[in-house]
């Protein structure tokens, strides 16, 4: 199993992501402060890791949701939902993402 524990910023709310693969499908389960993703968690179950780490044949499942879902553009629980597919799918390695913010 993979997690993904995202702090999204403004907002404050926390989500945590736990990926576990079933055969050829990864199995999400996704807990969060935010009423947005939450109601994205009921959706969003199962992925197939392969469509979901590229933009080039299809929009990802995960990305549809998010569009469909969160209301802020700039939201990193999507792309912490992908990153947990793509550790538990053995597509990446357990490597912590990092965006530093600053206005000077």
């Amino acid at each position: 199993m993979a997690r993904a524990e995202i702090f999204a910023g403004n907002c404050g709310f926390n989500t945590e992501v736990e990926a576990t693969m079933d055969g050829k499908v990864c199995k999400l389960s996704i807990t969060s402060e935010c009423d947005a993703i939450s109601r994205m968690a009921e959706d969003l179950t199962e992925v197939d890791p392969y469509q979901e780490i590229s933009f080039k044949r299809a929009m990802p499942k995960i990305h549809e949701a998010g569009i469909k879902y969160c209301t802020h553009a700039a939201c990193p629980v999507p792309s912490g939902i992908v990153k947990a597919v793509e550790i538990e799918a053995k597509l990446a390695l357990p490597t912590d993402v990092t965006i530093k913010l600053s206005k000077t």
